[in-house]
């Protein structure tokens, strides 16, 4: 995806009920943001910027020699606040590309943000994200590990049918752990942040699900990876241990 434009957003805000802060949460010396922040770099594929409600935040990332722009503090969901930010970084919509990394995932591999980014050299996908395979049994049946449901159509590669909460499908065969990290196309972000929750968006709490049920299509690049996403003291704990901190 050399030829085409990628922005890279990450939405983060202070309000988190687990873990009050955790944007600014110490990781050796680093404010966990920072630590995303690095990661997205790393990648190489494009402009990073923090997008955020809280000049805490923005200051942090500044201080890190980042960029961080200031959103609305009323958004619902990272999709809405990424799309303010992209209009306000990308006024002219040059990029082609908005690449949503979350923010409390410091340990996230700069080559599964690559891998997301691949899925785009299909034109007839709207949106490419990554699940890795599930081998831990407790999350199998955690209703905070959301499950990728999909058809094969590639080498570790999924067009998604469905994500749910629940454990899926049932029946032999692997079960894989979505992991939050989106590339919209420009267009298919502003028809996603458009649309109105949707019925299962609502029932299941996952927003990705208001862009199946409008017909969009999702790809899913399977990574081998461990997902930590940072929303305990304990995941806190366990991502210093992954980073060495």
């Amino acid at each position: 995806m050399s030829a085409t434009r990628a922005l890279v957003l990450i939405p983060a805000r202070m309000a988190a009920s687990r873990l009050p802060g955790k944007p600014l949460a110490d990781i050796g010396g680093e404010p966990m943001i920072v630590h995303v922040l690095r990661r997205a770099e790393e990648a190489n594929i494009g402009e990073v910027v923090v997008a955020t409600d809280s000049g805490a935040i923005a200051t942090a990332v500044e201080k890190a020699g980042g960029r961080a722009v200031l959103t609305r503090s009323d958004h619902a969901s990272g999709s809405d606040r990424i799309a303010e930010a992209a209009d306000i970084v990308d006024p002219e919509r040059k990029a082609e590309l908005i690449v949503n990394i979350q923010g409390d995932r410091p340990t996230q591999a700069p080559h599964e943000i690559r891998a997301a980014l691949d899925l785009m050299d299909d034109p007839a996908v709207d949106i490419g994200t990554i699940a890795a395979v599930i081998t831990k049994e407790a999350e199998k049946t955690d209703p905070n590990v959301v499950k990728a449901i999909g058809t094969p159509i590639g080498p570790n590669r999924l067009r998604s049918l469905y994500f749910t909460r629940a454990t899926a499908p049932s029946g032999d065969g692997p079960l894989y752990f979505h992991m939050g990290l989106y590339v919209y196309r420009r267009a298919a972000l502003a028809k996603f942040v458009a649309l109105p929750p949707s019925p299962l968006e609502q029932r299941e709490r996952l927003e990705q699900l208001r862009a199946l049920e409008a017909g969009m299509r999702i790809d899913i690049a399977v990574v081998q990876s461990d997902p930590l996403d940072v929303n305990t003291p304990e995941d806190l704990e366990a991502a210093r241990k992954v980073l060495g901190r």
